[in-house]
């Protein structure tokens, strides 16, 4: 798999985010930023990324992802703390 197509993937569950993924082969990084996480807990908001991503793990398009989740306020915070 190549990064567009997993963001395409991840895109395709939520109305409206920013996906971004970084990666080659079998192994990505995928930062989403959606007001869809608000309020939820760090396992829920990964369950709706992997809801997205599951077909191609099954089938080992995709081995090993690291996810990082931000709501639209907490990804601006911390853009202007420098650490995203």
């Amino acid at each position: 798999m190549n990064p567009e197509d997993v963001k395409a993937l991840v895109e395709a569950g939520f109305d409206d985010a920013d996906v971004a993924v970084e990666g080659e082969g079998d192994r990505f990084l995928i930062r989403v930023v959606s007001d869809a996480f608000e309020g939820l807990m760090p396992v829920k908001r990964q369950q709706l990324i992997y809801a997205c991503i599951n077909d191609r793990i099954k089938d080992n398009s995709i081995h090993a992802v690291s996810l990082k989740t931000f709501t639209r306020a907490e990804w601006d915070k911390a853009q202007k703390m420098g650490i995203a």
